[in-house]
């Protein structure tokens, strides 16, 4: 059942309403509370990549692990950062990059062949943060890869059954994340035991306001 989108904007303009202006471009965020679900049952913990219908303004950063060929598409489609197998390996024994280049890049895409070294020198960085790559054989269409990775959001369920992502920023256009809004809410329904009756409160906030609570039928 998909949240009604007059509810969505109400919910937007009450929060435009009371924003301050800042320096910067403020992420706006949705906030999904859950409610009766046993998180001791791993299927209940949602880890998700979800591709939003508009993109938000502030571009993700891709990291993009690959050798030969791939690498060289890869550069052209616009990853924001390649890393070869023999660097791959330097981050094995170097900690402090290996956590620095975990913190810096939103998504990562892996040659697949080189999965079993990410795994071994990333992936205790990686897999707590919920970035381990998404692996693509030698032959992806890598610039299509790419370009969908900039328009997704993880939305991941750590210790409290509580899901947040960035849906856009204070510059959108309301009606593009209404939709964004829609579209997140729609998977994580689709993810739930009993859909909508598994969701407490649904809030939508910017990065320096308090939440506004988007009122939908239980």
């Amino acid at each position: 059942m998909p949240l009604a989108k007059d509810e969505i904007a109400r919910a937007l303009g009450e929060l435009r309403k009371n924003l301050t202006k800042r320096k910067f471009s403020q992420s706006i965020d949705l906030v999904v509370r859950l409610r009766e679900v046993d998180l001791k049952k791993p299927e209940n913990r949602i880890n998700e990549t979800i591709a939003l219908p508009n993109p938000p303004e502030k571009a993700l950063k891709i990291c993009v692990i690959a050798s030969g060929d791939l690498a060289t598409r890869a550069k052209a489609a616009g990853a924001d950062m390649l890393v070869s197998r023999q660097e791959i390996e330097n981050l094995g024994k170097d900690k402090k990059a290996a956590r620095k280049l975990a913190q810096d890049y939103d998504f990562f895409i892996s040659e697949a062949p080189l999965m079993p070294l990410v795994g071994r020198a990333l992936g205790s960085f990686l897999g707590p943060r919920g970035k381990m790559p998404t692996p693509v054989p030698p032959n992806a269409p890598i610039d299509q890869v790419v370009s969908n990775h900039r328009k997704m959001v993880r939305v991941r369920m750590r210790e409290q059954p509580v899901l947040q992502c960035r849906v856009g920023t204070e510059g959108m256009a309301d009606e593009k994340l209404v939709e964004n809004i829609q579209a997140v809410v729609s998977r994580i329904e689709q993810k739930l035991e009993r859909g909508f009756k598994n969701i407490g409160e649904i809030l939508v906030k910017a990065t320096m306001s308090e939440p506004v609570k988007i009122a939908f039928a239980k």
